[in-house]
């Protein structure tokens, strides 16, 4: 073949390829001006969950295959496959209890959150001087107490409620109550400020829902001559429903990772117990953990069944 017109053939290659080179860059360098400043802001918290969080989790997850034994010489890993996640499931029933005495706890709970943080939101949405003050007071708990803090004020008794033991009230819900039922109400009163102190989050979630209504709407329907109350009931409640499903996400998952949560401490003692150890409690964390998943992910069902329902009545 003829070395001249094989290199005329090539050519076009060539310049196709230079082309395709030129493009690249020049797609590379209009996503960079675009979206690069934002990726150097987010650059920190990728390195911080890829070392805090991501290889943590992938870690525990082997560990959960293992039984995990400290020795003088450190740590000995013995694989034994699914035994952990059999013996959480057969063997350890206090965890199923503790696991069960929290779910009846938190279906009490999440109501009370939920309303208290709404008729608190309606007071600090008005116009009153200091409101923004009250707004901050509301949410310093959620700052302060928090993890190890929250844990610690439990345990000398800071949320304790002197009321219910002066007055008699455990005795009345224990006498008029089955005893699956008395535990968790007497449990979610005691403890019933602490439960308050995490509301801050849920009221300044509101509060943005309430500022996304349109005043413009109120004024309508208060010369149409609705009360106040029929203007809450028929405009601000459906208008916010959003925000009472985000409320209520949020609310369960503080709920199920909260250190004061019994489950959380099941984990942390067969964590430091020379029987079970690091294994075992890895694979009643990731059991956990997939219970918290399921849970979300059926109210996630069921409220986006809720709103089609709705937006097929409307």
């Amino acid at each position: 073949m003829n070395p001249v017109i094989q290199s005329k053939n090539s050519r076009p290659d060539v310049n196709e390829q230079a082309e395709l080179r030129s493009r690249k860059r020049a797609r590379f360098r209009f996503r960079w001006n675009e979206y690069g400043m934002g990726y150097l802001f987010m650059l920190p918290w990728i390195i911080g969950f890829l070392v805090f969080m991501a290889i943590p989790i992938c870690w525990s997850l082997y560990l959960t295959f293992n039984k995990v034994r400290f020795t003088g010489e450190g740590f000995k890993y013995e694989w034994i496959g699914l035994q952990n996640f059999k013996d959480a499931l057969l063997k350890d029933n206090e965890y199923g209890v503790q696991i069960i005495a929290f779910f009846q706890q938190t279906i009490l709970i999440l109501p009370i959150i939920i309303i208290f943080s709404l008729l608190v939101a309606i007071l600090l949405n008005q116009n009153f001087p200091g409101r923004f003050i009250y707004r901050a007071i509301f949410f310093l708990p959620v700052i302060f107490s928090t993890g190890q803090v929250l844990t610690e004020l439990f345990q000398q008794g800071a949320g304790d409620v002197p009321f219910i033991s002066q007055y008699g009230i455990d005795t009345f819900v224990e006498e008029n109550f089955s005893s699956s039922l008395a535990e968790p109400i007497i449990s979610l009163l005691s403890m019933i400020i602490i439960i308050l102190w995490s509301s801050g989050v849920q009221i300044l979630i509101f509060i943005a829902g309430f500022q996304t209504v349109s005043r413009t709407i109120y004024e309508a329907v208060r010369i149409d001559g609705a009360s106040p109350w029929e203007s809450f009931w028929k405009i601000t409640l459906p208008s916010i429903v959003p925000f009472i499903a985000l409320n209520l996400l949020y609310s369960t998952v503080d709920l199920f990772t909260s250190p004061i949560n019994p489950v959380m401490e099941q984990i942390r003692k067969h964590m430091f117990n020379v029987s079970t150890g690091y294994g075992y409690a890895s694979a009643l964390a990731w059991f956990y953990f997939l219970l918290i998943i399921v849970i979300i992910a059926l109210m996630l069902w069921f409220l986006n069944s809720s709103n089609r329902k709705r937006r097929y009545t409307a």
